[in-house]
């Protein structure tokens, strides 16, 4: 029987949850879903140029369990590329290093709230949700 799969460790949400391709209409169907610990591991090894053993520790990884996640994320990037197709970041086995939300009527994220009822700092809404809630969408 295999091990179960820890959970990777994410320290920032993605800023969109996912690109569309420009003048390819009609295509949905063919998204490629990039799972957000693919995403996080290009963000740290290739956005801010950490090497493998750093950001498996950042991710709370084994270095050669990093090297397969971004071989594959590699791929599907790579896929979408030539394809012409839209990625999508959605799932994965994670948790974020802080707890972050998300505001359902203005769609801002924030983790700076202590408070047992999170309310959203940009509008004032009461009706947030954990992000971990929101990308497991």
């Amino acid at each position: 029987m295999p091990r179960r799969k820890r959970n990777r460790r994410i320290q920032v949400p993605p800023v969109i949850k996912g690109m569309s391709v420009y003048g390819v209409r009609g295509r949905k169907s063919n998204e490629v879903v990039l799972r957000l610990e693919e995403y996080e591991a290009i963000r740290l090894l290739d956005y801010q140029n950490l090497t493998q053993e750093q950001a498996a520790v950042h991710m709370d990884v084994s270095r050669p369990t990093l090297t397969r996640i971004y071989e594959e994320a590699r791929n599907k990037v790579a896929t979408a590329f030539v394809e012409g197709r839209d990625i999508i970041f959605r799932g994965g086995d994670i948790y974020f290093d802080e707890n972050w939300f998300k505001c359902n009527d203005c769609q801002a994220s924030f983790n700076d709230y202590v408070e047992d009822k999170p309310q959203c700092p940009v509008c004032s809404s009461s009706e947030v949700i954990t992000l971990n809630a929101y990308y497991s969408q």
